[in-house]
């Protein structure tokens, strides 16, 4: 029978053993070197302690072992110095370089989202806060010349062209970098078979690009973008003007829940209730969807939609049946607006 001594030694044996293999592994992932895969985003929150940033790591496939990074961690002198933000990783990328990076800020990165139907204007105070640049160097990059001469574009900057989609880029990235990428994102979205289509509707790809981004502004069902685009197809087919009210908005350079008749008086090529055709150029960034629905349009043969307050629009051939939607329109918009007023009386006597 074992002595009492002889246990412990046993116990402090298989100990000294367990934390051997624990340190050798961990050294193992610690200077691993086989870096390889897709950079990783990973966000530290302000204030994350160790423990969660392994978790997170973990979880987004940058370690293999949450454990053995906190142990390495602590015996590297803790969480302290770990900065917060959103870092590019790569799987395999070794302890070591993981933790210097976290420590020193390195792969500290910006995230910037481009939602689909911004416009410049939208997508500038972006820009600016988070890549702490100059809402002028955002101006001048979608101005830039040799670009809009690449792009074959009539117009004065690149709008419509900055195509929707989250961004990430390294700290510090210039104003004109970043809009290139987002070009350049666009040209990788844009397929073959959508320029050899250009030739059958007999429109440049500009005006597609123009007509996607009404569709975008219009639509709140994506269901309905091919119907959209195909009233605006037929209203251009037969020479209607397209009295599209988000042109209207973009001319103003802001947005107006409805659009009024001394909006309509507005002196701009973006007005459509004024000018034939399509505007110069798109009024924002459309998505992939829009850009199809504008390609692809259904073969409709309506002229006139309006909106409902639920979303969804009611599409007509004939101007007379137009004027009977638009009457149940505005009904059901009336009718929202009296229970908004209802609502905000009982809030405001509940409040008092």
């Amino acid at each position: 029978m074992k002595t009492i001594a002889a246990r412990a030694r046993t116990r402090r044996l298989v100990g000294i053993a367990r934390s051997a293999v624990v340190a050798a592994l961990i050294g193992a992932a610690a200077c691993s070197g086989s870096v390889g895969g897709a950079p990783v985003q990973v966000l530290v929150p302000k204030g994350a302690s160790t423990a969660q940033v392994a978790d997170s790591l973990a979880h987004d496939g940058v370690i293999s072992n949450a454990r053995y990074f906190r142990i390495y961690v602590a015996l590297r002198g803790g969480d302290r110095g770990l900065r917060a933000g959103t870092y590019l990783l790569r799987k395999n990328e070794g302890f070591g370089r993981i933790l210097a990076t976290l420590r020193g800020g390195k792969g500290v990165v910006a995230v910037v989202p481009v939602i689909e139907g911004y416009s410049i204007a939208q997508i500038t105070p972006v820009l600016v806060a988070r890549l702490h640049v100059s809402a002028a160097s955002v101006d001048s990059a979608v101005r830039d010349t040799a670009l809009l001469r690449e792009l074959d574009l009539p117009t004065a900057t690149v709008e419509g062209y900055l195509f929707p989609d989250t961004y990430i880029f390294p700290k510090g990235t210039p104003a004109k970098e970043a809009v290139l990428t987002m070009v350049r994102r666009f040209e990788e979205v844009w397929q073959p078979a959508w320029t050899e289509r250009l030739d059958t509707l007999r429109m440049s790809r500009n005006d597609v690009m123009t007509l996607a981004s009404i569709v975008e502004k219009e639509d709140r069902l994506p269901e309905e973008r091919p119907v959209i685009a195909a009233v605006y197809m037929n209203r251009l087919r037969d020479g209607v003007l397209l009295q599209a009210d988000p042109t209207v908005q973009y001319a103003l350079g802001y947005h107006t829940p409805r659009v009024t008749f001394k909006d309509l008086q507005i002196e701009s090529p973006y007005n459509t209730y004024k000018h034939p055709g399509l505007p110069p150029g798109p009024i924002a960034s459309p998505s992939r969807r829009s850009i199809i629905a504008a390609l692809y349009p259904a073969q409709v043969p309506f002229e006139f939609f309006v909106a409902f307050p639920d979303g969804h629009h009611e599409f007509r051939k004939t101007f007379a049946e137009h004027s009977v939607a638009v009457a149940a329109s505005r009904r059901a918009w009336d009718s929202v607006a009296t229970v908004r007023r209802a609502d905000s009386a009982r809030a405001g006597a509940a409040a008092h």
